[in-house]
């Protein structure tokens, strides 16, 4: 049985879309649907009942599910193993985005550091542009970053970080915390910028609106566009992680907009091919991105 077949089917369970496992899988969509007809014909049942836009797993995928689970990650545990060089070095060399530098890299060097305790870390932030280029010329070892498609390169889809739009304390949509985006569009919106095709798609919504909102702020920092909303100067769509602390507090509120639901921020960890695997993997344990690895909370 391909082990890519029985990826593919993890994958497209675990995120209710072909198209999305083929994202993070970083293949084509009819390459990740020939793979689920390679495995019915495998298994000699359908795995997947499609209907529309809707995928649900028929009940003989159901009972395959857990095996495939298990396979995959054997698979996966045993490919780390075999790849890994040997002895830990002392020093790892990490490069990051600003978002996962600010949001992320504290839980997860700690993380990292416990599990080698002899382990210096270096943390390098930088654009996922310059930080492939480091990678290239092993002035890092490591590094988080947006999506990347190259054959020198390995990538784990690490963090998928959903973008919500986000209210000041007794903003009057706070209270009903469920709006249209045509409530908006009389808004003054903090809009932050940072390149990605992922905010692209948002555009495209406020392009679809008769009248779209009014971008008052349009910033390339996320911390700006944060205290920018907490001073009342606006509203914001902005990830999740990014305002766990001022949602506990109070101080922020998530408003559900239905057009933008599933819009979100991803993060892939990558590597030159079959290095640092014992890294990866340890890293990897929290992560969001791999439907067999916990949570970051």
């Amino acid at each position: 049985m391909n082990i890519e077949n029985i990826e593919a089917f993890v994958y497209i369970n675990h995120y209710g879309s072909f198209n999305k496992a083929a994202d993070v899988l970083y293949i084509s969509q009819p390459t990740v649907t020939a793979r689920i007809q390679s495995l019915e014909r495998e298994l000699d049942c359908r795995v997947f009942d499609r209907v529309g836009k809707q995928i649900n797993l028929t009940d003989k995928g159901r009972q395959f599910l857990p095996y495939a689970q298990q396979i995959l990650q054997v698979y996966q545990t045993g490919k780390h193993q075999v790849q890994s060089k040997g002895l830990v070095p002392d020093e790892l060399r990490i490069g990051s985005t600003i978002s996962v530098s600010n949001y992320l890299m504290p839980q997860l060097l700690v993380h990292l550091k416990t599990a080698y305790p002899n382990l210096n870390i270096k943390l390098t932030t930088a654009p996922t542009e310059v930080l492939i280029d480091k990678l290239k010329a092993k002035d890092i070892d490591l590094a988080f970053i947006r999506k990347v498609v190259n054959p020198a390169i390995q990538a784990y889809p690490f963090c998928e970080d959903p973008i919500s739009l986000y209210v000041y304390e007794g903003h009057p949509l706070a209270q009903a915390r469920r709006a249209s985006i045509q409530d908006i569009r009389k808004e003054t919106l903090v809009f932050f910028e940072c390149g990605s095709l992922d905010w692209l798609r948002l555009h495209r919504v406020f392009e679809s609106m008769e009248q779209p909102p009014d971008i008052v702020y349009q910033v390339d920092n996320l911390e700006t566009a944060k205290k920018l909303v907490l001073r009342k100067a606006g509203i914001a769509f902005l990830p999740v992680l990014s305002v766990q602390e001022e949602v506990a507090a109070g101080t922020l509120t998530r408003v559900e907009i239905a057009e933008t639901e599933g819009i979100s921020l991803r993060t892939s960890l990558i590597s030159l091919n079959g290095e640092y695997a014992g890294f990866i993997q340890t890293l990897l344990e929290l992560g969001t991105g791999n439907p067999l690895n916990r949570l970051i909370v």
